[in-house]
């Protein structure tokens, strides 16, 4: 479905229809819009947003990347959700052509012969993943973008080395729904590739006793927010992103941030060419409090790689922080938003 300034076609499809509700709602001075979280770490909770904050967050980002009316932007994640919702606010803001697809893993696959055309679009890693292993037909389409934002989830840096092919500048973006979507951005591919994030202009960061990261912008009404995420604050506009405090594993004393030990699992795969999804997890034990639990998704690993991933993780993190159990997973069940939903699975496999 095509979107353009001033132009509301009729919807074709359910999913149609609520992108044209939340524009119509839009478009007649609508104040104030319910969201969702979305629930990866958590129940989804209901949060309200005002139309000021998310004016505010849709010019910031066009103004970073340099957006300009008549662009054509691709809204392909789920508008039920803020991401969605505010690729819409973006094209209705910053008068975007917009094309509208149902989320998908390959939604270059669904556009039209112009598609090439298109300035500017949001994946999740999971469409980035699954796009370029048809390279020949999603390149093209691509390399002439002004940006490509990957968001939603943690970039694994197997993925990250696969997105060098790539021409456009593709950034990972920062951000959560009481954000009003991303407040940070850090190159991923090029020769300016970073794993250092950068708060957008006018965004206020800090962080807490437990070195949790806080936020305050025009997108937050200059209020703080205050997040369970632990960041290594290099300055007052940048930061690395090191973990969730609530995800931490309390194995017999020793503190372990899960995501580190995934950081160190990725370097020994891409090592090795392998894209593979895997998570870690902390699960009870009598002795411990919790072990380290790998979790893996289709397929076994062998012998020799586990080997070397033990190894790496023990030189790295020590003798605690390595995987007692490893619990392999036929497919990993997601969320709406396309996370994988650990709790989920760790409920039905452990």
């Amino acid at each position: 479905m095509r979107i353009a300034p001033g132009n509301l076609p009729e919807p074709q499809t359910e999913y149609d229809a609520k992108a044209i509700a939340f524009c119509r709602a839009w478009i007649s001075g609508q104040s104030t819009f319910a969201l969702y979280t979305s629930g990866s770490t958590g129940a989804p909770k209901p949060i309200s947003l005002s139309r000021r904050q998310m004016v505010a967050s849709a010019r910031l980002t066009g103004q970073t990347f340099g957006l300009k009316p008549g662009d054509q932007a691709l809204v392909c994640l789920n508008v039920d959700y803020i991401a969605g919702v505010m690729m819409l606010v973006r094209g209705l803001e910053l008068d975007l052509v917009m094309t509208v697809i149902e989320p998908t893993s390959n939604p270059i696959r669904l556009l039209s012969a112009d598609s090439e055309l298109i300035a500017f679009a949001a994946f999740v890693p999971l469409q980035m993943q699954t796009m370029l292993e048809e390279p020949a037909e999603t390149l093209p389409v691509l390399n002439k973008m002004k940006a490509i934002l990957v968001g939603g989830a943690a970039v694994d840096r197997t993925l990250a080395d696969r997105l060098q092919v790539i021409d456009a500048p593709v950034f990972s973006t920062y951000g959560m729904t009481e954000t009003v979507s991303h407040i940070a951005i850090r190159r991923l591919n090029g020769p300016h590739r970073t794993e250092v994030f950068t708060a957008l202009t006018g965004v206020e960061i800090g962080t807490d006793d437990r070195n949790c990261l806080n936020i305050k912008a025009a997108a937050t009404d200059f209020e703080i927010v205050q997040t369970n995420d632990v960041v290594e604050l290099v300055d007052s506009r940048h930061f690395r992103l090191l973990g969730r405090a609530d995800s931490i594993i309390n194995s017999g004393g020793v503190k372990i941030q899960p995501e580190r030990v995934e950081e160190i699992i990725a370097r020994v795969l891409a090592n090795e060419g392998i894209a593979n999804r895997y998570f870690i997890y902390g699960l009870p034990d009598e002795r411990l409090g919790q072990q380290v639990a790998l979790f893996l998704e289709k397929q076994e690993w062998s012998e020799n790689r586990l080997e070397n991933i033990k190894t790496a993780i023990r030189e790295e993190m020590g003798p605690y922080a390595l995987p007692k159990k490893i619990v392999t997973v036929p497919v990993f069940k997601e969320t709406s938003t396309g996370k994988i939903d650990k709790k989920e699975i760790v409920s039905a496999y452990s």
